[in-house]
């Protein structure tokens, strides 16, 4: 039997599947996101009104909404693999096809119905179940290098799109955007996804199987006070109301500011190439504290704690944004709410595997994931037609930043030392080990 170099282990499959998924995230957000460098050139060329426009942008995020609890459910029951791979070959004919927008219904059929149908799949929610399967002990942190992607599509895509925008025109750097998630993402998820360690004979955080006489003792097994088998059962509790409640709010606060944005900066006579700059910036602290909050979950503990702190920070940022006027003021809204806008999605991903388990996680994410899409389809229509009617971004904003205070509150009174796999005594985990949980 041929031996492996000494002192070198392979290196853990599971790593693949992060970096795969992150890849995944970059691609499927930051096209995404690049909605938002396009509503001002589909003014200019069809006469559209922002609010008009923005409903568009709702209808996605409310699409979203609708089938994100189905594709979880599907996920669930065929596998992460089949799920991802064909909902990024729709979304990247869909994006192609935006090359061909005529009409508004072109617009709202496509990026609101066919993207957002395919983008549950592709969805955070479902690489985190994903990644979460892999890992046990490091689950904050590849969960927090897996949040990293979509911050990466900011920073990286975002201001692609606004170059080629000017460089082109929109049309051109629609179809770009789509063949780059069809020609790269296809075939890396292609190649690199599979569902379970079990498939590949590997342990979670590629621990050593267990020797042959023994029975192999997979996270799968332990049971928490509130573990589920079923995703009905998670929502006859507390926790997962005070977590998709919070959601919510963190879909309001960052999708208004995800299509917002750079249409709001330009409203402060600062140039289209330097808001998606700006954008980039906080797209680029993003990861930083996406890869932050995984890290001190999986350190130190206390995820709600941390959960809470970030909504916290972010509703200050929103102060900040509404206090400090023009360029200034996009600059220090991008520096603290960049460290606080993805952070939310680790925490909160890792915070529900530990108190519901995995085996309905996809399920209990897309439902989760519901609240987080409501927020957008509300805010994002929502601060178009205020702005339509006042010239202004003020009102949505200042909403925005007042509910998440509350949203900090709600993180910070969960019951994470009751509830959670992480603080239960081994011998009442071990005891409940063969439980069914129905």
């Amino acid at each position: 039997m041929k031996q492996a170099k000494a002192g070198k282990p392979p290196l853990y499959y599971g790593w693949y599947i992060v970096f795969t998924c992150m890849f995944i995230a970059l691609l499927t957000n930051g096209v995404r996101n690049s909605f938002t460098v396009f509503i001002i050139p589909l003014e200019t060329d069809f006469g559209w009104s922002r609010g008009t426009i923005s409903t568009a942008a709702a209808v996605g995020f409310f699409v979203n909404a609708l089938t994100q609890p189905f594709l979880g459910r599907i996920f669930d029951l065929l596998g992460g693999r089949r799920v991802l791979l064909f909902s990024m070959i729709a979304f990247g004919l869909a994006t192609v096809l935006l090359s061909l927008t005529f009409h508004f219904l072109f617009l709202v059929f496509l990026f609101g119905v066919v993207s957002g149908i395919a983008t549950s799949g592709t969805s955070l929610s479902n690489t985190m179940a994903l990644v979460s399967r892999w890992f046990r002990r490091r689950r904050g942190t590849v969960t927090g290098i897996n949040a990293t992607g979509l911050a990466a599509g900011g920073f990286l895509i975002v201001p692609f799109a606004a170059y080629m925008l000017q460089a082109t025109n929109w049309r051109i750097t629609w179809a770009i955007l789509g063949m780059l998630v069809l020609g790269l993402g296809v075939p890396l998820a292609y190649l690199f996804l599979r569902d379970d360690p079990s498939q590949m004979g590997l342990q979670p955080d590629g621990d050593p199987n267990p020797p042959d006489d023994e029975p192999a003792q997979t996270p799968d097994r332990l049971r928490g006070p509130l573990e589920v088998d079923r995703w009905a059962q998670a929502f006859r509790s507390l926790p997962i109301w005070q977590l998709s409640g919070s959601y919510f709010v963190c879909g309001f606060t960052t999708s208004i500011i995800s299509i917002h944005f750079v249409p709001f900066a330009i409203d402060q006579g600062i140039s289209p190439i330097l808001a998606a700059t700006i954008f980039s910036f906080m797209m680029a602290l993003n990861m930083v504290g996406s890869l932050s909050a995984g890290f001190v979950s999986d350190r130190f503990g206390g995820s709600k704690n941390w959960l809470a702190l970030v909504y916290f920070c972010r509703g200050g940022a929103y102060v900040l944004l509404l206090l400090v006027p023009g360029a200034m003021g996009l600059w220090v809204f991008a520096a603290v709410a960049g460290l606080s806008w993805v952070a939310t999605n680790p925490l909160t991903t890792t915070l529900t595997a530990d108190v519901y388990g995995l085996r309905a996680l996809g399920t209990i994410g897309g439902i989760s994931f519901f609240f987080h899409a409501m927020g957008a389809v509300i805010s994002v229509p929502m601060a178009g037609f205020i702005y339509d009617a006042t010239g202004s971004y003020t009102i949505p904003f200042a909403i925005a930043g007042a509910l998440l205070f509350p949203a900090a509150i709600s993180a910070f009174t969960i019951q994470e030392r009751k509830y959670s796999m992480r603080y239960a005594p081994a011998a009442a985990v071990a005891g409940t080990s063969g439980a069914s949980g129905d």
